[in-house]
């Protein structure tokens, strides 16, 4: 049975023995270089997406936030790929404040509708089918300013009819407005009215930035220019407002996918400038503690190859343990693999052995707190790892609990059950299955009655009722889940969802121990 080492070491025992941590931390350095080769070579670009959605989890002041974009934003060499997203993410989120910008200079989308029936097509055809003046976008602005100058530019709408329509009639009847032929009505207006692109009809029709989406790349390009090549103040402006109101969360989960590795490296050290540099508390069980150790690690950043390693292959142990199992089993065919699966072995066994966990505990007074973080974290993950392989039924995940002191309730059940494996109200499992044959006793009967009626041999009465007990507990066993003491019996934990959590409460405890002792 797998020792998740849930009690406290005995701090003041004699360990002038060290031939077991001899053997057991190479061991876990090696596990270490086997892991970080697998994540920064094999993996690394699914590992740099799993340390992306990590630091999503910090959290920073609003100012500091956006000291640290604009910082991106405006070194050289210009960051294209960044830029662009961001600005494809105020799109969505921000339409109407960079359609407020488009707006003041709505006379460059003159250029826009030059020549490109298509666009034209699709913003100034939405005139009101129901007879209404209820037109839309484009077709409101030509409406309207068709209306307010028509002594001036009703001749150049075109109609698709014999003849045209008067103001006077189209006023009336609002609905001939869908006999325009709108493409050479454009056409004539860029030709002929350029006061139509500066006007207060046109302008207001772009204000709610649904003209962005018409063609993101054009506007994407357009407002790169504004804030690289005319160093526009009011874009940037709009640029730094999003930047301090969007949450830190959705800013790096959209936008670091995009750096290349030196800006990464370049945003992790100015990343790093946000945190406190020693490790003060360690969260909860199931938050991963991203904000209690991730920031500690980030602020002692080097920015260097072999830093931004180390952080990959830390936040894929504690933050992704189950993708990294995954990956693991995926490197089945691989020598590589075989090495790193039998290494895993060898530090399970090191483990086992007399008081390894307590002496490798006494270790870390001598290490820094990102090699404490290491060395916990690939023990950690080592747990999840063999919890994967060797608890595969619901009575062995049983056993693990009651050996390790672990009090569970099956959620089925409202009794809690202790790490003896007894109740709170006395029953043992043994008495359950006894409740359970019992009541298909019955059902036991009634099937071998309908069967002597058809004439059908059957077996005696007690072997159905087994079989019958067979299968109930079966699906018990497929089906069955578990609230346990880890988290205060809180959530409902099944065996996909078992070995991570166990893994970090392991890791939240042995970290509780260690910092309490530094105190």
């Amino acid at each position: 049975m797998v020792n998740l080492f849930l009690s406290e070491p005995k701090w003041d025992d004699d360990a002038r023995n060290s031939t077991n941590t001899d053997v057991i931390l190479p061991l876990l350095n090696k596990l270490s270089s086997h892991i970080q080769s697998l994540v920064t070579r094999g993996a690394r670009s699914e590992a740099r997406l799993w340390l992306c959605s990590g630091l999503s989890t910090l959290s920073i002041s609003p100012r500091r936030q956006l000291n640290l974009f604009m910082k991106l934003l405006r070194s050289k060499p210009r960051k294209k790929q960044l830029v662009s997203q961001l600005l494809q993410l105020m799109f969505e989120k921000r339409p109407k404040k960079l359609g407020s910008l488009l707006a003041k200079r709505s006379y460059l989308l003159e250029r826009f509708f030059e020549g490109n029936p298509k666009r034209i097509l699709e913003w100034f055809s939405e005139f009101a089918f129901d007879g209404g003046s209820d037109h839309k976008r484009g077709a409101k602005a030509l409406a309207q300013f068709a209306f307010a100058n028509r002594d001036i530019c009703w001749e150049e709408l075109e109609w698709r009819g014999k003849h045209g329509q008067s103001p006077a009639v189209v006023a009336t009847k609002p609905h001939y407005l869908l006999d325009l032929d709108v493409q050479r009505t454009v056409e004539n207006f860029l030709d002929n009215v350029p006061d139509f692109w500066s006007s207060s009809e046109f302008t207001e029709s772009l204000k709610d930035g649904q003209i962005l989406f018409l063609d993101a790349k054009f506007f994407l390009d357009l407002f790169i220019r504004f804030m690289y090549d005319e160093d526009v103040s009011d874009v940037w402006d709009a640029v730094e407002e999003f930047l301090a109101e969007e949450s830190f969360s959705s800013l790096t989960q959209h936008l670091l996918i995009t750096l290349e590795e030196r800006d990464l490296c370049r945003f992790l050290e100015l990343l790093g400038d946000c945190f406190d540099s020693r490790i003060e508390s360690w969260d909860v069980v199931g938050d991963s503690s991203s904000a209690s150790w991730l920031g500690v690690v980030v602020s002692r950043y080097g920015g260097d190859a072999e830093c931004i390693d180390e952080l990959l292959l830390l936040n894929s142990v504690i933050n992704q343990g189950r993708q990294l199992v995954r990956l693991v089993r995926d490197e089945n065919g691989d020598d590589e693999g075989e090495v790193l699966k039998e290494t895993i072995a060898d530090v399970c066994r090191g483990l086992e052995k007399g008081s390894s966990f307590c002496l490798i505990m006494r270790e870390l007074w001598k290490m820094k707190q990102t090699e404490v973080i290491r060395v916990l974290g690939m023990l950690s993950w080592t747990v999840q790892f063999r919890l994967s392989e060797e608890c595969q039924s619901p009575d062995s995940w049983e056993s693990l609990f009651r050996e390790n002191g672990i009090e569970f309730r099956r959620s089925s059940d409202h009794s809690l059950v202790s790490h003896e494996g007894f109740s709170e109200e006395s029953e043992s499992d043994s008495d359950g299955r006894r409740r359970v044959s019992k009541k298909r006793h019955k059902k036991g009967k009634k099937k071998k009655n309908r069967a002597k009626k058809k004439k059908r041999a059957i077996d005696d009465e007690d072997e159905d009722d087994v079989l019958i007990d067979d299968e109930v507990l079966g699906l018990n066993q497929i089906s069955r889940s578990w609230l346990l003491s880890t988290d205060g019996f809180s959530a409902t934990w099944t065996s996909v969802d078992l070995p991570e959590h166990i893994a970090r409460y392991c890791l939240s405890t042995w970290m509780k121990w260690f910092l309490a002792r530094q105190r």
